[in-house]
């Protein structure tokens, strides 16, 4: 399937493509050209709207949730490791993120496969923080016909404390954007202080500054060349669609031939279909496509269109739906399917990945053991006539408490522990413990022999213990 620019030539019944777009529009998508974006009500823009005011706040609140002595949602990049909530994520336990993202993937492609970019027109960061800044331009600058009759006239008063006012509301947003993501990183109790106190390192001010304008500049100026030119989802998701996609499309048969009229003319009589090419599927689209021509991959699915058709329609006294979400089968009078193998293999794949998320979060333990032999010889005999066998330990704390730790040997027997076999380990350190195996070579049956050290502790009241295969050498 094509996501080209699409028409129908209603004299032969057929689709065709068009190639040479009139002059006007062939630059369309150029970077220098604004998109000024109409304000619209409807059903799609205000569950888009909630949805994404849901999405800004939990960004925003995320970083003050406490849980315990710390944030709930916190990276800690210093001390290498992941706190969500109640779970903690070591480099040692990055098949967890792996996997989580891996389900975001095929989340994703499942749900592309089947609604289309609704994930790009209900909750890409992109889309959700443009659409807060073009809410500042409203308010500010004026409607979409007074913003571009501002832009057209010559700097006076009046222009100038509109466009500072809206820079300086786009600035102080975006300074709040981006220390709410250095909240994730840097302690929320501390960050704020420290940068408007002029007291945080030359590197948290570089960051602040860099998220700070690059927030700006994606939502403020770039808006639409983000999802047009650079956004690598526009570009693969015809891999994903097929027919039976969910998209927002135009009901061609219906609509065409376009044309105005009053409201009490005839189509019929005129010979025109239901749409009046007033061109408010246009001025509200955040990416300036007319969605008449076709689908396109520049379309994001956020239902604009759909609104503004919905409420032309209803002026009017036509039937709704001249444009809605359906499928290229629905348009051309053909059997839709929901259940396809893509679709079915999408939904398996991401099935069997929390399957193994959950396994690996099953096994995740709050002790790591390491076990390193002495690289300088594989075993000696002392001075009691045992053989010895040298290791050093690498204990884990992954709680957030310290905890003493009981070791062990399984799987031999008389052998003497030579080192401690109790250590104390504060929260997240590494504790290293050299330590050796001596067993007399009667005991002995073959040059190698396979056993298992263990770690035993309490956590919250339970017994939890850890072991890890090693070898003992012998002659």
């Amino acid at each position: 399937m094509s996501l080209g620019t699409h028409k129908k030539d209603y004299t032969k019944g057929e689709r065709i493509k068009i190639h040479q777009p009139d002059a006007h529009k062939a630059d369309k998508f150029s970077p220098s050209n604004q998109i000024y974006v109409r304000a619209v009500e409807g059903l799609w823009t205000n569950v888009r709207r909630r949805m994404g005011w849901v999405a800004m706040l939990v960004f925003m609140l995320l970083p003050w949730i406490p849980w315990g002595d710390r944030q709930a949602v916190y990276f800690d990049l210093a001390q290498q490791k992941f706190h969500i909530f109640a779970l903690t994520i070591w480099p040692q336990d990055l098949t967890l993120l792996a996997a989580l993202l891996m389900i975001a993937a095929f989340g994703l492609f499942f749900v592309t496969t089947y609604l289309g970019r609704v994930w790009c027109g209900y909750t890409c960061p992109q889309t959700v923080w443009t659409f807060i800044f073009i809410w500042f331009e409203e308010k500010l600058e004026g409607s979409r016909n007074k913003r571009i009759k501002l832009d057209k006239m010559p700097w006076s008063f009046n222009k100038l404390w509109r466009k500072a006012a809206k820079h300086t509301a786009w600035l102080s947003f975006s300074l709040l954007t981006s220390m709410t993501f250095m909240s994730y990183f840097v302690p929320t109790t501390d960050i704020y202080y420290e940068v408007f106190t002029l007291q945080a390192s030359g590197l948290i001010y570089f960051w602040v500054l860099f998220f700070m304008f690059a927030t700006y500049g994606n939502a403020g100026w770039m808006r639409e060349i983000m999802c047009i030119h650079m956004c690598p989802y526009a570009r693969f998701q015809s891999a994903m669609f097929d027919k039976n996609t969910y998209i927002v499309g135009y009901d061609a048969t219906r609509g065409e031939s376009r044309g105005p009229r009053s409201r009490k003319a005839d189509p019929k009589e005129l010979g025109l279909g239901d749409c009046i090419d007033c061109d408010l599927c246009v001025q509200v689209c955040p990416t300036g496509i007319d969605i008449r021509n076709g689908l396109q991959y520049e379309c994001i699915n956020c239902g604009a269109c759909i609104d503004a058709c919905d409420t032309t329609m209803e002026r009017m006294g036509y039937e709704k739906g001249l444009i809605s979400y359906t499928t290229e089968n629905k348009l051309e009078g053909k059997i839709e399917r929901v259940a396809r193998p893509k679709l079915i293999g999408y939904g398996l794949v991401m099935v069997a990945m929390v399957g193994v998320f959950l396994l690996a979060f099953d096994h995740i333990k709050p002790i790591r053991i390491d076990i390193l032999r002495d690289r300088n010889q594989l075993y000696r005999e002392n001075v009691d006539g045992l053989i010895e066998n040298t290791f050093t330990l690498k204990i884990l704390n992954k709680t957030e408490e310290q905890h003493t730790y009981t070791l062990s040997v399984a799987e031999l027997d008389d052998y003497q522990w030579i080192g401690p076999k109790t250590v104390t380990v504060e929260s997240g350190q590494v504790f290293t413990l050299p330590i050796s195996i001596a067993i007399d070579p009667a005991d002995l049956h073959r040059t190698v022999t396979d056993f298992n050290i263990e770690v035993t502790t309490k956590v919250d009241g339970e017994k939890v213990t850890v072991e890890q295969e090693t070898r003992f050498f012998a002659p």
